[in-house]
């Protein structure tokens, strides 16, 4: 028996040892219990600590992280717009100077056609007023004329015997010429008309015989003239046709129309006269110079004595017409600029709307790459959250741990801890 004096009475007992052992066994218990219950607190502190630690650590990078990529995102998606809508300005900045351009071009143009059609009017008129005056000389020298006519008729005993015996003259020198000697005469008579004022009036031309028989066929003489530049001014395909009285098959002036229409084409000439003889007593032809362009184009038909007078006629009205010409060239000019400069214009459309859309497919293209790599964050972000919720269920589980639930059902753990408890 051993006596045990009580801490908070002061009483004394006693006990057995099987009574003491029990106390004993009581009192380690006790204080295993508490050991292991700071313990545990400590470990549930630490293992707290550590968990809020690594979740604070794992947010801070994942934050970081995800900011970076943000920045990185911005800043790729800021410099592709600018570098979009820098370019696209400058496409439209340059769009507009070149629409300028065309609006300045075509009201340039505009002017520059007016003011050809002004002048064209304005020469129009002149010449037309030319014409009526041209028209208004022939009357008078048709008045003169008949005036001559009829002061004639007053000696015309004495005329119709001066031109008796000039027929006669006549006759009996066209009865010892061949059919080509009178032909010839005709000729040189034009010619020598033609040489008298060739040096005042005809300084630039040239009026000379058609030898060249290589088509077949020849015309009588060719008039040419040419500017101080060496343009051509003006051309014509002469044929002089005269008729012997005797001849027993008369010809008309139109059997002759054929071939010297065929004679001006093949000789490049821009005109065709016939000076010609022949039915003296047919008034179309004695009217003056007569038009048979109804007929064959650009064709006139003449008595010797308006020779001079039809090359006069048609060498001014291609005077008058060269200023024409040369203004029609000068806007034919400027129309096939402004088509080349059109056909420029939309050249670059078409190029710069190629261009506007491979930059549009690349555009779209780094815009994928960017929803890719934000989706791919996103599954980053996603996956991190995860891992905080399995820490967060890992914590929930270790502070629901406890010795009684690990022992539970394992007797070989529980003597373990009751072994070691006996330990201390």
């Amino acid at each position: 028996m051993n006596e045990i004096i009580c801490p908070n009475c002061k009483k004394a007992f006693k006990v057995d040892e099987a009574g003491y052992a029990d106390i004993l066994k009581q009192v380690k218990d006790h204080q295993f219990e508490k050991e292991l219950s700071d313990r545990l607190a400590i470990a549930e502190k630490e293992k707290q600590n550590a968990v809020q630690l690594a979740e604070a650590q794992l947010r801070a990078k994942f934050n970081t992280h995800l900011s970076n990529r943000e920045n990185e995102l911005n800043k790729l998606q800021a410099s592709a717009e600018k570098a979009l809508i820098e370019k696209l300005t400058a496409k439209e900045t340059q769009i507009s100077n070149l629409q300028s351009l065309i609006d300045q071009a075509e009201i340039k143009n505009k002017l520059a056609v007016s003011e050809a059609i002004k002048n064209i009017e304005k020469e129009r008129d002149a010449l037309a007023n030319d014409l009526k005056m041209k028209e208004t000389e022939k009357q008078l020298l048709e008045k003169s004329l008949q005036e001559k006519y009829v002061q004639n008729l007053l000696s015309k005993d004495k005329i119709i015997e001066m031109k008796d015996d000039e027929i006669a003259r006549l006759k009996d020198f066209k009865q010892k010429l061949s059919t080509k000697m009178v032909g010839e005469t005709l000729e040189q008579h034009c010619e020598i008309e033609f040489n008298k004022l060739r040096a005042t009036a005809f300084q630039r031309a040239h009026f000379e015989k058609d030898n060249d028989a290589s088509g077949g066929t020849k015309g009588d003489y060719i008039y040419k003239e040419n500017d101080e530049f060496g343009n051509e001014i003006i051309s014509i395909m002469f044929e002089m046709k005269n008729e012997n009285d005797e001849t027993a098959t008369k010809k008309k002036n139109e059997d002759f129309f054929h071939k010297l229409n065929k004679d001006r084409i093949s000789k490049n000439c821009e005109f065709a006269v016939l000076v010609s003889n022949l039915e003296l007593d047919n008034e179309l032809y004695n009217t003056g110079i007569v038009d048979v362009s109804y007929k064959f184009p650009k064709m006139y038909v003449v008595r010797p004595q308006f020779f001079i007078q039809i090359i006069t006629l048609l060498r001014n009205a291609a005077l008058n017409s060269m200023q024409y010409k040369a203004e029609l060239n000068i806007i034919k000019n400027q129309n096939v600029d402004i088509t080349n400069f059109e056909e420029k214009i939309n050249d670059f459309k078409k190029g710069f709307a190629r261009n506007y859309d491979l930059a549009s497919r690349q555009f779209k293209t780094a815009v994928d790459e960017i929803d890719k790599t934000m989706s791919h964050l996103q599954k980053t972000k996603d996956a991190l959250l995860a891992s905080v919720n399995n820490l967060r269920l890992a914590n929930n589980k270790a502070e629901d741990l406890t010795i009684k639930k690990l022992t539970h059902g394992n007797p070989t753990m529980k003597q373990k801890f009751e072994d070691s408890s006996k330990d201390i």
